[in-house]
């Protein structure tokens, strides 16, 4: 069952800088002017029930298991599109808007890239 379901509209100029740390920072696209160049603008959509450890998130068809869960990604997610997802594996959420998956190659981001979680 899709929990959500969103595509990449728009990628600011500076969003790929956070690779380095294995993250990347999603926000729909009433992003703050001072922000947006920092992040993967999505459409807000709603979402379908609780994001829990143990499902996947799909960047087209990548996918990554969800190791962890901040306690505010389903409400930011729900509400204005922002969540940062963190590439590392972590099984203990750090931040409450951040996602945690399994540490793997982050995927290709693009215009036009779907987002799925499942």
């Amino acid at each position: 069952m899709k929990l959500f379901e969103t595509s990449i509209v728009g990628i600011g100029s500076q969003a790929k800088m956070f690779a380095a740390e294995a993250m990347l920072i999603l926000f729909g696209q009433g992003a703050p002017e001072d922000l947006k160049e920092y992040t993967y603008q999505i459409d807000v959509n709603p979402v379908n029930g609780d994001i829990v450890e143990g499902q996947f998130i799909y960047f087209d068809n990548q996918a990554y298991r969800i190791t962890s869960v901040g306690n505010l990604v389903t409400k930011n997610l729900n509400d204005i599109g922002h969540i940062s997802v963190k590439f590392n594996g972590a099984t203990e959420a750090e931040l409450p808007g951040t996602l945690y998956v399994e540490a793997k190659t982050l995927p290709e981001m693009n215009v036009g890239t779907r987002i799925t979680i499942k």
